[in-house]
């Protein structure tokens, strides 16, 4: 599959129907970013990826089934790399900094899929299943076990979780559209800083 979001393990010899798997994901991302998921066609991935249509039909019944392959596979992974991350750290505002940090850093490395994954979550996620750890549980999870130690005041971890989203998504988004134009690397303490304030960092006696 496609995607630093996976981790840098080695892989094992691949055979020639996922070699021409990984090339459909590669092309269709690429092109996804350039012309946008509604105007590609299988047409134009058969085309970049120098295949016969009928070739990516053998391994995606519909191009729907594609774009949700090449969603959940990615949107996975990074769930499970934020986690492995948060987990090496102790205290909230370590785990945020590794977090933010990270995301930040998917844009510069792989900047189709992060431009996939923004752009089309609002209509995948309606497929995302509750046995799924997805990077929303994984921060509503650190979110909630730092109430539980007091070191952020009770509140909803809901609202929580949707308010350190929305405000590292924004400026992301903002990236992606060129209205950001520094590596989002730049950003990542004062991002992490704003969390931790939004949260009630600080306010808690300890």
């Amino acid at each position: 599959m496609v995607s630093p979001v996976a981790s840098g393990q080695a892989r094992p010899p691949e055979s020639r129907g996922a070699r021409t798997q990984e090339k459909i994901e590669q092309v269709t991302l690429a092109l996804f970013a350039d012309k946008g998921v509604d105007r590609t066609t299988i047409g134009d991935i058969a085309r970049a990826a120098g295949i016969a249509e009928g070739t990516i039909y053998r391994h995606y019944p519909s191009k729907e089934e594609l774009i949700w392959q090449l969603f959940s596979a990615n949107y996975l992974r990074l769930a499970a790399r934020l986690d492995g991350q948060q987990a090496g750290r102790r205290g909230l505002r370590s785990k945020l900094a590794v977090m933010v940090g990270l995301f930040c850093s998917l844009y510069e490395q792989d900047p189709d899929m992060f431009r996939f994954l923004l752009l089309v979550q609002h209509g995948q996620l309606a497929r995302v299943t509750e046995d799924m750890q997805t990077p929303v549980k994984v921060l509503k999870a650190v979110i909630e076990a730092a109430i539980d130690r007091g070191e952020i005041p009770p509140q909803d971890p809901e609202v929580a979780t949707a308010m350190v989203l929305g405000m590292v998504l924004q400026v992301a988004v903002f990236r992606v559209y060129g209205r950001v134009t520094r590596p989002l690397g730049d950003f990542a303490a004062r991002l992490t800083a704003g969390c931790w304030q939004a949260l009630g960092g600080g306010a808690v006696a300890q």
